[in-house]
């Protein structure tokens, strides 16, 4: 008696379910994604008020991903848990996110990216005022990180730009402040705590929207790029890219979840040359190349510490 044929849909691999074909998926994804959303926010802050769009970006992307998970039937978060996803949404979002827009009403895509890369280097600091100093080599890091911060300062387009250049180094500052605070409190738990830094992170972009006079362009000054730029950013930028972040952040070593901090840069300078036009000048590629210089001694050192 023979025995029947194995199924072939029972016999090949699973490969969506396997982390091993999936973590480098997610990895590039997050790598263009969150690469190519400093270009979607120059394109939509043509049209968009700078802290509106990004309330607007969260709100839109933190309802619907709220929607998702209560379709799942996952529990809202407590009300501790809402307070503290609004804490850090406003140092991530409100600042983090919101100064960054501001700053490209005047300054180029990639050149935003560059000064945001700076932000491990604010986040060694403050971990150092909270006990946890680092070490000689991660002080080096550090120094030589914020030597390429005041190159990329003085020279090129920052130079030209004074509240732009200090609008991304708050953003850093704030991004970093955020994530040190996030780890001490109690948030909502997985994707849970990305909705609700969204929705919070939108009010607050909101009140700071009016509070820098902001208001809404009528729809029929608003250009179709920018359009465009907005729902890339809520669909792309938002809800794909932090789907693949949460994704990595599960599957794979912390440094590489957050190995886009290198990558970033570069991605977001390329698409500003392909697709705007834009050009960066050695002291932008110096200030560049010296920060994520200093972020690699810190984030080695951490990856020795652990071994």
């Amino acid at each position: 008696m023979s025995l029947p044929a194995p199924s072939l849909a029972a016999s090949a691999p699973r490969r969506f379910d396997d982390p091993r074909f999936m973590v480098p998926v997610a990895l590039g994804a997050l790598y263009i994604l969150w690469g190519s959303t400093y270009l979607g926010i120059r394109y939509a802050v043509a049209s968009f008020p700078p802290f509106l769009l990004a309330g607007m970006r969260f709100l839109v992307a933190g309802g619907l991903l709220l929607a998702l998970l209560r379709l799942r039937g996952v529990p809202l978060p407590s009300a501790r848990q809402w307070r503290n996803a609004a804490v850090t949404g406003f140092w991530l979002l409100g600042l983090g996110n919101g100064l960054v827009c501001y700053a490209e009403q005047e300054v180029a895509s990639g050149v935003a990216a560059v000064a945001v890369a700076s932000m491990p280097l604010f986040m060694a600091v403050f971990a150092g005022l909270r006990g946890n100093w680092p070490t000689r080599l991660e002080a080096a890091g550090i120094a030589l990180g914020f030597v390429g911060v005041v190159v990329l300062n003085l020279g090129g387009q920052l130079s030209g730009s004074p509240l732009a250049a200090l609008a991304l180094v708050a953003a850093a500052a704030a991004w970093a402040w955020g994530s040190v605070w996030s780890k001490h409190h109690e948030m909502p738990p997985g994707a849970m705590n990305t909705a609700a830094q969204m929705l919070t992170g939108a009010g607050a972009l909101v009140v700071l929207g009016g509070l820098h006079g902001e208001s809404l362009p009528a729809w029929s000054a608003i250009q179709p790029a920018s359009l465009f730029a907005l729902g890339y950013l809520v669909v792309f930028g938002s809800l794909f890219g932090f789907s693949a972040y949460l994704y990595v952040l599960k599957h794979a070593r912390p440094a590489l979840a957050t190995s886009y901090a290198y990558v970033n840069p570069p991605v977001a300078v390329g698409f500003g040359a392909l697709i705007a036009g834009e050009r960066l000048g050695l002291v932008e590629f110096a200030g560049m190349a010296t920060i994520l210089a200093g972020v690699c001694l810190i984030t080695l050192r951490r990856q020795r510490r652990r071994a």
